[in-house]
């Protein structure tokens, strides 16, 4: 196989594109440097596309590994034929590559190797010759195989142990079970029945059949917890008839021959015994694979959408963790992220000090000039925010409230990052602060949490955690880089994220910030230890030091680019002043009018590069996330019990599965939206119209207050 044409073919990219995309991945760089600074050898494919083609070069060279295992393996045995070289040649998933090994695989006992033994591999050739008649006649000739000391006590058991080899042959043909596995999955349903009579999440499996070809994944996931919980029992049914017609008419002769029911009843044995087992647990291991695919690309885009919401800049905030019998935990953080002051207040049962709790937050308030107060939405958060909201209206300053997603803020407030940063607080004092800080700044704060605990995800506990990390570390580490990070401020974690710094890395330089005071360039990078010259070229364009002795460090622009970049600037008469005090507006006009492919040509550098820099030095320090929509906050409260039908609303979106979205509209409880009540037309996908972090306009449709469930439209009112 050509690995690079293969990827061209797949991507719909040139062989040139590929072949230097690949040379770059094999030299060591990044995602995020290729997709940001290497966008003339790529063709500027960006950092979704480079990691798709990366995992599918990681697939084709491991597939290219296995078939040269196999072919060595058959090839040690003496057994290599021109026409099994072509097939593993041909082969495309390793599933086809392992069928084709199967016969030439050392096998456990089986009743095949054990009939073997008893040497009756020549009467089972024999038999499957389907000869049109036999002199002697089959049992006959069988007779010559009973053997007492072989343990070939009869004609019986000779020609049994006949049919077992011919059974486990037909069964190690690559040829009929790829036949059978794709004739399986067309004709055959997914069933489940109740395993137990008791009711349970997985009600609606209790009775269930769909076709295999038809199952949605998120059906999948939910069918296979259901049967690891032992609420479900799951079949793969499919007619035998059906599946073994064209099998029937490659392998039993039409000629009459005596020995043709010997070999339909060793097919029979075949397919039910080894063959159906075997291809009943490829086909659902090839369903929850694909399933968990979708389900991990759905909670990476949630991921990414929920760690790119735009941060609450320039406030105050209190966070607010709610409690009741420890108390409700409070942390004001300053507009920088810097804890200034806590408190512990009991405005909820079982104590429920209403005046106490008002004066110590009116007192913060006044203090420290709070501007935002964050409330979990954890336990007591519906008294917490009943308190809050009767507070607001007897203050004098304009103060607003939020209800946060509290999801991982417990597993960061008893976490090692969580102690070291606050070492002498409790874990709700830590998670107050977690609360407030996922406001100001969501990407800072989460990526302190594993992704598996946000809460963005659908049965991500049952998926292959080591595919998961990876492809959530891949979405995070996508997700800081295209931020970047202020070298100065940021957290080890959050710089552990930046391209080409690993953790140990990310940790010297904090110790050399602590230890040398702030960093003034980026080429001081190179003098912590660690950080090499080609860490530094991965990392430096994603590095930010605003107030640095060069402008150029606080923008994108890449260092290697500074050169080119003074040139740009002093082929119009600009200075780096000019840059600095915003005085260069009209540059990308000027840019145009010179010609951008002659101004290229003069500077040394790609149109794209040309672009990049003309837009970072126009807004340098600029963060990406501004643009997104604010988050929502409110000054009065809404329950549950306000709700009715065609009441419109604005809320959030906190969460997209394949089966709709999940809105917070401010009760507590989020509100679904079906995929059928997305949107006006058809809809594959929910993430083909929303995503996490949207403000989207919804309407009630009903409301369960018994089963907390909201049912939400998106859709015109008819």
């Amino acid at each position: 196989m050509n690995i690079l044409q293969t990827l061209a073919t797949e991507f719909h990219l040139t062989n040139d594109q590929v072949e230097k995309t690949v040379a770059l991945i094999d030299e060591g760089n990044t995602i995020p440097f290729i997709a940001r600074y290497r966008k003339e050898v790529t063709g500027s494919l960006d950092d979704a596309v480079l990691r798709d083609l990366f995992d599918r070069l990681t697939f084709l060279r491991n597939l290219e590994k296995r078939k040269q295992e196999v072919f060595d393996l058959i090839l040690a045995q003496e057994k290599m034929t021109p026409e099994i070289e072509a097939a593993i040649s041909a082969a495309k998933t390793i599933t086809e590559v392992e069928d084709i090994y199967r016969p030439f695989r050392p096998h456990r006992k089986t009743r095949a190797s054990v009939a073997r033994e008893k040497g009756l591999e020549p009467l089972a050739e024999l038999i499957f010759a389907q000869e049109k008649t036999y002199s002697p006649s089959i049992e006959e000739q069988a007779e010559g195989y009973i053997n007492e000391e072989k343990g070939v006590l009869s004609v019986e058991e000779a020609l049994q142990g006949a049919r077992d080899i011919i059974a486990e042959d037909i069964s190690d043909n690559a040829e009929y079970r790829k036949e059978l596995r794709a004739l399986t999955f067309n004709l055959g349903t997914l069933n489940s029945k109740a395993a137990k009579e008791e009711d349970s999440v997985y009600a609606q499996y209790y009775d269930y059949c769909e076709a295999l070809k038809k199952v949605a994944p998120h059906r999948v996931l939910a069918i296979n917890r259901g049967e690891k919980e032992e609420f479900l029992k799951v079949s793969i049914v499919v007619d035998e008839d059906a599946v073994l017609q064209g099998l029937r008419s490659k392998i039993l002769a039409t000629n009459g021959s005596p020995a043709t029911e010997h070999v339909a009843a060793a097919l029979t044995d075949s397919y039910e015994r080894l063959i159906a087992p075997s291809i009943e647990r490829e086909i659902r291991s090839d369903l929850f694979d694909n399933a968990s695919e979708g389900a991990i690309k759905v909670f990476g885009d949630n991921l990414s959408h929920l760690l790119m919401q735009s941060p609450l800049k320039g406030k105050t905030v209190m966070g607010f963790d709610p409690g009741y019998a420890h108390g409700c935990k409070l942390a004001v953080v300053d507009r920088t992220g810097k804890v200034v002051d806590t408190a512990v207040i009991y405005p909820v049962k079982p104590r429920e000090d209403i005046p106490r709790s008002k004066e110590v937050v009116k007192r913060l308030v006044a203090k420290h000039n709070v501007d935002v107060i964050a409330i979990g939405n954890g336990t007591a958060s519906k008294e917490s925010e009943i308190f809050i909201a009767g507070l607001l209206k007897e203050l004098d300053r304009d103060v607003k409230y939020i209800v946060v997603s509290e999801a991982g803020a417990s597993i960061y407030s008893a976490s090692k990052i969580a102690t070291e940063e606050f070492p002498d607080f409790d874990v709700m004092q830590r998670s107050a602060v977690s609360i407030a800080r996922r406001l100001q700044d969501p990407l800072a704060e989460l990526i302190k949490i594993d992704p598996k605990g946000i809460g963005v995800g659908q049965y991500q506990h049952d998926m292959k955690q080591a595919r998961l990390d990876e492809a959530l570390g891949g979405v995070v580490e996508d997700c800081v880089n295209a931020v970047g990070v202020d070298l100065n401020t940021a957290s080890y974690i959050l710089l552990s994220y930046i391209s080409g710094i690993n953790l140990a890395s990310a940790k010297n330089i904090v110790k050399y910030r602590e230890e040398n005071g702030e960093f003034t360039m980026r080429s001081q990078l190179l003098k912590v230890p660690r950080v090499g010259a080609k860490a530094y070229e991965q990392a430096a364009g994603f590095l930010r030091i605003p107030g640095g002795k060069e402008i150029f460090d606080n923008t994108g622009v890449h260092p290697e680019s500074y050169a080119a970049t003074e040139e740009l600037l002093a082929r119009f008469g600009y200075t780096k002043e000019d840059v600095r005090e915003g005085k260069i507006g009209d540059l990308a006009e000027k840019v145009k009018a010179a010609g951008v492919k002659n101004l290229c040509a003069e500077l040394g550098i790609g149109e794209p590069t040309l672009n990049d820099i003309v837009t970072e030095l126009l807004k340098p320090g600029r963060d990406i996330r501004d643009s997104l929509p604010a988050p929502i906050l409110r000054d009065d409260i809404l329950s549950l019990e306000d709700l009715k039908p065609d009441m419109e609303l604005t809320g959030t979106v906190r969460n997209v599965a394949d089966f709709g979205a999940f809105v917070d509209i401010g009760v507590h409880q989020d509100g679904l939206v079906h995929i059928s009540q997305i949107a006006d037309r058809f809809v594959k996908h929910p993430s083909e119209v929303v995503k996490v972090g949207d403000v989207v306009k919804v309407r009630v449709l009903s409301v369960d207050p018994v089963k907390k469930r909201i049912a939400l439209t998106m859709r015109k009112k008819p």
